[in-house]
């Protein structure tokens, strides 16, 4: 069988960037959703009044069920359609939004949570997927990934401003009620502009496959995450050993399985793998240092949680032009130098706040913000591009599933690493400020955090509070410094990654294929383990069709 040579690939229309925006309506909100209840947990702790391990599943359990079943969720969409997947989705994150917001217990506003978990699953990759049978150009491509990424990690940001505003005038069910809408947008809007689009040759599910991803997963995130909250302990390290185990289970039956969930062929590309390890890594950067800054802000400069949310926002705003820009020069150069780039913007930034200070200027403070958070924009947007534009149609969704699975992963990690570090760093630098004779329940608290110091500082007499405080967040600040410097050289490392595995790399399809759909596709297929010549050959014609755009393979 031949195919058809094309020489350019349709171009998108209004049609596609309308279902674009669309798309970005789940996208934002599952991220705002991560961080949404900053600020709402006084309230609902005062209305629900939750345990201390309550309080906990509250806050986690959404993080730990979206990781858990991202890659479960991304292998479902390629087999029953990506579309109804994500429909399905934005359904049950709609019921549970409005569960959560009415929740009448503890308990009900955990299961809630899980819940919009399961939702936050199926939306993630479903998006990102999409955006692969939406726009077949690689440069238009390249721009749609970019809003994407900027809409995801806008979406972080606004989360904590968006909950300080609707607790202002409204009760705490409304930061999850503000999901509604949008949900109902989707719905309606879905079916009209979005393309449907499965894997005919996916074969059956593979349950056993999803079951060890779960087991993987889950105990590997919840593990990192304990860790970093109580340090070292039994069960938490018993939890990341049982997860690691689980994974090498699981990677052990995509190699033998008849029909995997995961085409692990996917990572003998470098330029696959190594953009989940710069996702991984931006991530480990950006979420172990956000938490610093958020506590830095409130705790050492005494602003409020919503001045701080606010001032938080500035940087994020600053650089929501970097993932275009970072695409256009992707366009005109090669993409290692321009991820390279953001490597070191983004160390750049970490090493200019080494050297912040209790008393520095409030710009002292954003201006390092904006710059590091500038250069991880730009490795994000383009590890994300790259790795879709990589991956064939068929497996978009799987593909989509391991890049976010692994940005969940390298939050966790981020949180755990680098929030040991500045925790050890305060507890040590605390110890010989505490004044004589003070209570151990006490003591504690101050060497615990800087917010607990806060509290003691409160309790003790004139100068003695005043020296407390001054010692505690200098403390604070010294870790800060400690665990900026730490990312700043995981950067480093990655820029060198990035020239060393991605210089010279196509940027469509599988090394050396050729810029023929048709053909790009045939060899797609015979690059499938186990698949026959005529397995081959379908898959090919599919890819062929799909990008002429018709009706056929895109579902329409």
């Amino acid at each position: 069988m031949s195919f058809t040579a094309y020489t350019s690939k349709p171009l998108a229309g209004r049609r596609e960037w309308t279902a674009l925006g669309v798309l970005l309506l789940p996208c934002l909100l599952v991220s705002m959703d991560v961080s949404v209840l900053y600020f709402a947990v006084p309230f609902l702790t005062a209305e629900l009044e939750p345990s201390s391990v309550q309080q906990l599943w509250i806050l986690d359990v959404y993080g730990f069920v979206l990781a858990g079943l991202l890659i479960t969720m991304g292998a479902l969409g390629d087999r029953i359609g990506r579309r109804k997947l994500l429909l399905s989705g934005a359904l049950l994150f709609g019921l549970a939004s409005g569960a959560a917001a009415y929740a009448q217990s503890a308990e009900m506003l955990i299961a809630a949570r899980a819940l919009l978990g399961i939702g936050g699953a199926t939306l993630m990759p479903s998006t990102l997927a999409l955006i692969r049978n939406l726009f077949h150009d690689a440069k238009q491509r390249g721009k749609a990934v970019a809003i994407w990424s900027t809409a995801v990690t806008g979406g972080i940001a606004i989360g904590p401003v968006l909950s300080g505003a609707l607790l202002e005038h409204f009760w705490w069910g409304s930061v999850f009620l503000v999901n509604a809408p949008a949900m109902v947008l989707l719905l309606v809007c879905g079916p009209l502009l979005l393309p449907e689009f499965k894997n005919p040759a996916a074969g059956r599910f593979d349950l056993p496959g999803s079951l060890l991803s779960l087991l993987a997963m889950l105990p590997v995130v919840y593990g990192v995450k304990e860790i970093a909250r109580d340090g070292l302990a039994a069960w938490p390290v018993l939890a990341v050993v049982g997860g690691l185990l689980a994974a090498a289970a699981f990677v052990y039956r995509q190699r033998t399985a008849r029909h995997p969930m995961l085409d692990l062929e996917l990572f003998r590309h470098r330029g696959f793998s190594v953009s989940v390890l710069m996702n991984l890594l931006a991530m480990f950067a950006i979420v172990g240092c956000a938490v610093f800054f958020t506590q830095y802000l409130q705790s050492v400069r005494g602003m409020s949680p919503m001045e701080a949310a606010l001032w938080n926002l500035l940087p994020t705003l600053a650089v929501g032009g970097m993932a275009p820009t970072a695409t256009a020069l992707a366009q005109r150069m090669d993409r290692a130098y321009v991820i390279a780039m953001g490597c070191v913007i983004a160390a750049g930034g970490f090493v200019w706040l080494s050297w912040l200070e209790p008393g520095s200027a409030l710009w002292f403070v954003l201006v390092g913000s904006a710059v590091y958070a500038s250069g991880l924009v730009m490795v994000m947007s383009l590890g994300n591009e790259l790795a879709i534009g990589l991956a064939p149609p068929e497996r978009a969704g799987s593909a989509s599933a391991v890049l976010e699975s692994g940005t969940e992963l390298g939050g966790a990690l981020g949180m755990a690493v680098l929030g040991s570090i500045g925790s050890a760093l305060y507890r040590t630098g605390i110890g010989d400020a505490l004044p004589a004779g003070l209570p151990a329940g006490a003591a504690d608290a101050a060497r615990e955090t800087l917010a607990g110091a806060a509290a003691v500082a409160g309790e003790l007499p004139g100068r003695a509070g005043e020296a407390l405080l001054t010692a505690a967040r200098a403390a604070f600040t010294e870790g800060l410094q400690t665990a900026v410097l730490v990312a700043a050289g995981v950067m480093a490392c990655a820029a060198v990654a990035a020239l060393t595995l991605l210089r010279g790399l196509r940027t469509t399809g599988v090394e050396g294929e050729a810029d023929a759909p048709g053909a790009a596709g045939a060899q797609r297929g015979a690059a499938l383990p186990g698949s026959s010549p005529a397995t081959a050959a379908e898959t090919g014609a599919e890819h062929g069709a799909e990008a002429a755009g018709t009706p056929a393979a895109r579902g329409r």
